[in-house]
C-alpha cells in the first residue's frame, strides 16, 4: 500500500485533469468571501473534515440498522441525510484541495473520485429504498461506504502524510526551548514594518505599532510560505501580513486567520521588554 500511494504522488499523468479541475474551480468559487467560507476561515480550522463527520456518521448507522430487523425506515432516513450533507462537504473539499501542492493534488484528485463513486453508490441506494427495492438498497449502499472507506484513507495520507490544511508552522514551536529569548532591542525596531528574527533557529517576525510588539511564527500555517517576505496591508481594520505565496492573511495584533487558503490561525509568542530589549517566549 505504501508503494501505490507513493505511485500515486508521483503519477504526473494526473496533472492534466487535476490542472483543469482546478482551474474549473477556482474560476466557480471566485468571491474570496466564498472561498474563506469554504476553507473555515470563520472558525479558524478547516471545515472540510469537520463536514464530513455528518456523511460519514450517517452512512456508518445507515449500515449498523440495515443489519437489524425492522430498521428499513431509519435506515433510509440515515442514507438520505448522508447523501444530501455529502454536497457542502465535497465544495469544501475541493476549495481546499484547489490550493494544494501539484503532488497533494493528485492523491486528492483519486480521494475525491472515490468519495464521488461512494456518493453515486447511496444516490442509487437511496433511490432504490424508497422505490421499495430495499436489498438493492443494502448492497448499494454497502459498496458506497466500501469506496468511502476508500476515498477516507486517502483523505488520512493527504493530512498525515503529506500535510495537506495541517498547520505547517506549529512544530516549529516544539524545537524552541523554555524560557526567554531576547529579540531585538525596542529602540531600533522600526514602526509598523516587518522585521525577521531568529528563536533558537526558528524564525519569527517582529511588528512595532506604537509601543506594542507582535512575534509571530514566520512559515505560513498553509504551505510554508515566509511571511517575512509578505506585505502588511489593512483589512477590516486591523493591520495584516499576506503571504507572498499563496495570498492567506493573518492580523498581527492576534495570529487569527482573515484570508484562506489558511484555515489555520498563526501561532503568536508572549512577549516582554527588559531594560529596553524585546523578549519572547513559548507560549
Amino acid at each position: 500500500m505504501r508503494a501505490l500511494l507513493t505511485k500515486l504522488e508521483q503519477a504526473s499523468a494526473l496533472d492534466r485533469a487535476g490542472d483543469r479541475l482546478q482551474r474549473s474551480v477556482q474560476a466557480t468559487l471566485r468571491p474570496q468571501r466564498v472561498r474563506d467560507l469554504l476553507h473555515g476561515v470563520f472558525i479558524g480550522h478547516p471545515l472540510h473534515p469537520a463536514l464530513v463527520q455528518v456523511p460519514v456518521g450517517s452512512w456508518i448507522s445507515a449500515a449498523v440498522l440495515d443489519l437489524m430487523p425492522g430498521q428499513r425506515r431509519a435506515a433510509t432516513a440515515l442514507v438520505g441525510l448522508g447523501t444530501v450533507s455529502a454536497l457542502p462537504a465535497a465544495i469544501a473539499g475541493l476549495n481546499d484541495w484547489a490550493a494544494l501542492s501539484r503532488e497533494q493534488r493528485r492523491v486528492g484528485l483519486v480521494h475525491a473520485a472515490a468519495n464521488a463513486v461512494g456518493l453515486t453508490l447511496y444516490a442509487g441506494s437511496l433511490a432504490a429504498r424508497l422505490r421499495g427495492r430495499h436489498g438493492t438498497g443494502r448492497a448499494l449502499a454497502y459498496l458506497g461506504l466500501g469506496a468511502a472507506s476508500a476515498g477516507a484513507y486517502l483523505g488520512g495520507h493527504l493530512a498525515y502524510k503529506q500535510g495537506a490544511q495541517v498547520n505547517q508552522s506549529i512544530s516549529e514551536l516544539h524545537r524552541i526551548g523554555e524560557g526567554w529569548h531576547p529579540l531585538a532591542d525596542m529602540a531600533n525596531l522600526p514602526q509598523r514594518k516587518l522585521v525577521t528574527r531568529e528563536v533558537d533557529d526558528v524564525s519569527v517576525i517582529l511588528y512595532r505599532h506604537g509601543d506594542e510588539v507582535t512575534v509571530m511564527l514566520e512559515r505560513c500555517p498553509h504551505q510554508s510560505g515566509p511571511l517575512g517576505e509578505g506585505e502588511v496591508t489593512e483589512i477590516d481594520g486591523h493591520a495584516c501580513v499576506v503571504c507572498p505565496w499563496h495570498g492567506s492573511a493573518f492580523r498581527l495584533n492576534g495570529g487569527e486567520v482573515m484570508h484562506g487558503p489558511s484555515g489555520n490561525d498563526q501561532q503568536i509568542l508572549p512577549t516582554r521588554v527588559v531594560d529596553g530589549v524585546l523578549e519572547a517566549r513559548l507560549p
